[in-house]
């Protein structure tokens, strides 16, 4: 398997995860757990939002799930947060649509991850690549990106 830049920053750190692969051409979230043959709730999307206070936040959902962009609001203190261009994601985080990962933005920006995912043993998130997927315990995840656990669906 293909080591991902997102891979080999988990690998320096020592944490745990293990890799996989899908056809690249699968682009809805919901195909991609059924490739990986797991529960949608268990495969997790990246999703990058602007604030109000021009604040740029990253938010970590389930892939059968929809960000409520007020309980995002609420969890990251602010009025109100929108969706980024999908033209401004590679300039601003390293990754494209499809491909975004939590782990190796060019800038660390405040994370927070849905609650749902503190309850499982592990979840699956992007490795930076499209067509690519790592499973990770969550509390790893938010570890070392720094993120919190709140409602956010």
């Amino acid at each position: 398997m293909e080591k991902t830049n997102v891979m080999r920053l988990l690998d320096a750190k020592k944490i745990r995860y293990e890799g996989f692969s899908y056809p690249p051409e699968i682009t809805d979230g919901e195909q991609v757990a059924a490739q990986l043959g797991e529960d949608a709730h268990t495969v997790f999307k990246t999703l990058v939002t602007v604030s109000d206070k021009n604040e740029h936040l990253v938010f970590v959902v389930p892939v059968c799930a929809s960000l409520d962009l007020k309980s995002a609001a609420k969890a990251a203190n602010v009025k109100s947060v929108a969706m980024i261009r999908q033209r401004e994601l590679e300039p601003l985080t390293g990754y494209i649509h499809g491909g975004c990962s939590p782990i190796g933005m060019k800038k660390r920006f405040r994370t927070f991850i849905d609650v749902s995912a503190e309850s499982l043993d592990s979840i699956f998130v992007s490795a930076g690549k499209v067509g690519h997927q790592i499973k990770i315990s969550p509390n790893d995840l938010a570890d070392y990106v720094g993120a919190v656990f709140v409602p956010l669906c």
